[in-house]
């Protein structure tokens, strides 16, 4: 095959591309940590009655293709106290492609507020162990990424 060939969808990357999935599954190698496995283990496709209630996400920006990190605060007396995380709970998606999504910290110590990571540099330096739901959430345009790494599906209620 070569891109000079006229392919369905007018891009040869992306034809080439479903021609080695489709190879990929005659051979039956199954993911053990993708959107699809995330989303079955919420289901309870693959342990029957899972208890999570979240596929946490990692969104990555199409100009430069860096993860997203979303910033938001909860008022805390007199003081904002700005908070920055790379995983992300999926709250709606609208027809336009805008979403509400709601950051994810580690908790670690129990309800205690400043042993969350709050500012990690990269999503390899946030802990997924023991998300939790922040309340914390922002409004994105989903038209502006163009990858999403799903993590394993978790209780962060």
């Amino acid at each position: 095959m070569s891109c000079g060939k006229k392919y369905d969808s007018g891009s040869c990357v992306i034809d080439i591309l479903k021609d080695i999935v489709d190879a990929q599954n005659d051979v039956l190698h199954d993911c053990t940590t993708s959107c699809e496995q995330s989303i079955a283990d919420l289901l309870g496709d693959s342990n029957g009655g899972s208890g999570f209630d979240t596929v946490p996400v990692i969104l990555y920006c199409k100009d430069g293709c860096k993860p997203f990190k979303g910033y938001g605060s909860k008022r805390s007396g007199d003081r904002c106290n700005v908070k920055g995380s790379f995983f992300f709970r999926v709250k709606s998606v609208d027809d336009d492609g805008c979403a509400i999504l709601e950051l994810l910290f580690s908790d670690r110590n129990g309800d205690d507020e400043d042993s969350r990571d709050d500012d990690p540099k990269s999503p390899a330096d946030q802990s997924c162990r023991d998300l939790r739901a922040s309340g914390i959430c922002i409004t994105v345009d989903l038209n502006c990424f163009c990858h999403v790494t799903c993590l394993p599906a978790a209780s962060t209620l």
